[in-house]
């Protein structure tokens, strides 16, 4: 491509687009040109974000048609809410094909849609405007599992064979925005919100490197789903106020603890696991992220709270609540871990650079729009597993036409 650098756009002007923005101070020959929210007032805050770091002159656009039509914007981040994801590459498309504007590729963040058919939509989109497309899976990008699975396939997996099993998790006490709580805004609750991450990253750990993880082929899965605490009456009625009585878990929870167990096929015919937790019922530090990987002879373990950060503050400290030490922070006295740099740790800053310079280099990304329909696939049994209570081989009939009870609203442990 001839273009040295690319200017981008974020449609979402919340936590996950200020997330990136910040990632990009480390990322060469990029700037952000602009910032689309359907809440005028967020597109502004975000916008002067990028400005005040440095990542771009960026300003709030009133329509993603309009960033599309400005010059200077190459490519678009949609980390808009899930349930935008559809209409947002629809507009998107249509102002390309109509001659509004010209377009290297998009990128989107996870899940790719709340269900297969969306999904594939997205998917379908992308290509029929030919648009390069990245997914946007953090996980598999930050250093400690980039580093780790380089060292372990270099020295283990060389010697003594293959890994056989990758344990993911995600644990946390719940997500920021109240329509995440939503099964039908978001898809479900979490294992669509957070084993997204896991099924992909113990997928990457489990793929021979430089080989396509398509040499892993789905067998089966097995899955469980529970609401463990955001259903206890006073919980529900935390989610019901922050939600201006919107949320009603007493009635229509979403999960808050997940479990998986899949079953792959190596092309040597061996069988591999992977085995994946996730939770918004997790109350320490903040936000915890671990990953462990077995082979014959050698395993490998993170943890992003088993930090090189320690601090403590004693009980007479007093001050206000709040992220600084680590995301999802629930107390400010005590022993804390502090994750020094979330956007590196957490593999945005990584993630962004691979993104920039495959489309600089007017190359499809190495995580794209087909891992995250590989993803959602996985999901989708998952929860088929766990609304039958059985392992569900794969695929599944019926698997792109199915919608979570969840996320039909139709899910209620306690009724059941």
């Amino acid at each position: 491509m001839a273009a040295k650098r690319l200017g981008i756009g974020f449609i979402g002007g919340g936590f996950i687009s200020r997330f990136h923005i910040q990632s990009l101070i480390g990322v060469r020959d990029v700037d952000v040109h602009g910032v689309y929210s359907k809440t005028k007032t967020s597109s502004e805050e975000t916008a002067a974000l990028a400005r005040v770091t440095g990542v771009g002159e960026a300003k709030a656009y009133d329509s993603i048609t309009d960033m599309v039509a400005n010059p200077d914007i190459d490519a678009l981040w949609i980390c808009s809410p899930n349930y935008t994801r559809m209409e947002v590459m629809e507009e998107i498309v249509h102002a390309v094909e109509s001659g509004k504007g010209e377009l290297i590729g998009v990128t989107c963040e996870k899940p790719l849609g709340r269900n297969v058919a969306e999904a594939k939509r997205m998917l379908e989109l992308a290509q029929g405007a030919d648009l390069l497309d990245g997914y946007l899976e953090n996980q598999i990008f930050a250093p400690s599992v980039t580093r780790g699975k380089e060292i372990v396939w270099a020295r283990g997996a060389s010697t003594t064979g293959p890994p056989f099993l990758a344990r993911a998790a995600e644990e946390h006490s719940g997500p920021h925005m109240p329509w995440f709580w939503e099964g039908e805004l978001q898809g479900g609750g979490v294992l669509n919100d957070m084993m997204c991450h896991s099924v992909e990253e113990a997928r990457f750990m489990l793929t021979p490197p430089g080989e396509s993880r398509e040499v892993l082929t789905p067998i089966s899965v097995n899955a469980y789903a529970a609401c463990l605490k955001w259903q206890r009456p006073e919980y529900a009625k935390i989610l019901s106020d922050t939600s201006n009585g919107k949320t009603d878990y007493m009635k229509r929870p979403s999960e808050d603890f997940a479990r998986s167990l899949i079953e792959y096929a190596t092309k040597d015919g061996h069988k591999v696991v992977v085995e994946t937790t996730t939770s918004w019922c997790f109350v320490g530090a903040g936000l915890r992220l671990s990953m462990e990987l077995f082979g014959p002879e050698y395993s490998m373990f993170v943890n992003t709270l088993d930090s090189d950060l320690k601090v403590f503050f004693s009980r007479n400290v007093k001050g206000s609540e709040g992220e600084d030490l680590v995301e999802k922070q629930n107390a400010e006295s005590g022993e804390m871990p502090v994750v020094s740099s979330e956007t590196d740790a957490y593999g945005y800053t990584a993630e962004n650079r691979h993104m920039v310079q495959s489309f600089l280099a007017g190359k499809r990304p190495e995580e794209n729009f087909s891992d995250g329909l590989n993803v959602t696939e996985l999901l989708m049994t998952a929860y088929m597993s766990a609304e039958q209570d059985k392992t569900i081989s794969f695929p599944p009939p019926d698997l792109d036409t199915f919608i979570p009870a969840v996320a039909r609203g139709e899910w209620n442990p306690k009724e059941n």
